[in-house]
């Protein structure tokens, strides 16, 4: 599927030159009066090498057909995430570099979407929201007035958050792990 360089995003999977690469970073830059340009990091998935590619804003980029298969997240073993299938039971294992920022929100038993290439795998997409237990954050104060000051809340993951003051060690809490950020209080 052709899409307009200007489209594209961090984590996205393009063809670019014959071979697929996916997208770490990008910038749209519009220098004074010239043409708009769209600046991105690039990794190649085959090869796992990094470059940088400069394009212009009227180019078209291939967006790589990607399969799409809901996995349950196993264990990780230190360099390794382990994955299932949910439908086959295949296993299949992904690195903390294919994972990035994701990786950290991986609990043993989550259902995640694993997005593959040509079949092999390439990265996941995790749900809009998932749930933790705040395993600490600083005591709510009695005498504290309302405000929107928030406070950090260490998660059961080891992941640290920005959580309204009357979040308490123990509650369940539901974050945006795209964000990284709270969304509200899990239902009981």
């Amino acid at each position: 599927m052709a899409i307009s360089a200007t489209q594209i995003r961090r984590g996205m999977v393009i063809v670019f030159e014959g071979a697929p690469c996916k997208i770490m970073e990008f910038r749209h830059h519009t220098p004074g009066n010239l043409r708009a340009m769209v600046q991105a990091k690039l990794r190649n998935i085959r090869t796992g090498a990094s470059f940088e590619h400069r394009f212009r804003s009227n180019d078209t980029v291939e967006k790589a057909a990607l399969e799409q298969h809901e996995m349950e997240f196993l264990y990780a073993d230190g360099s390794q995430y382990h994955f299932m299938n949910t439908e086959s039971y295949e296993q299949t294992a992904l690195t903390e570099e294919d994972l990035g920022d994701a990786a950290q929100w991986l609990t043993p038993g989550i259902h995640i979407q694993a997005e593959f290439y040509e079949g092999a795998p390439i990265g996941i997409d995790l749900p809009p929201s998932l749930e933790f237990t705040v395993t600490r954050t600083d005591p709510t104060l009695k005498s504290a007035t309302v405000s929107n000051v928030n406070k950090p809340a260490l998660l059961e993951n080891g992941v640290t958050v920005s959580v309204p003051p009357f979040v308490n060690e123990g509650d369940r809490i539901r974050v945006d792990p795209i964000e990284g950020k709270y969304l509200e209080r899990a239902k009981t």
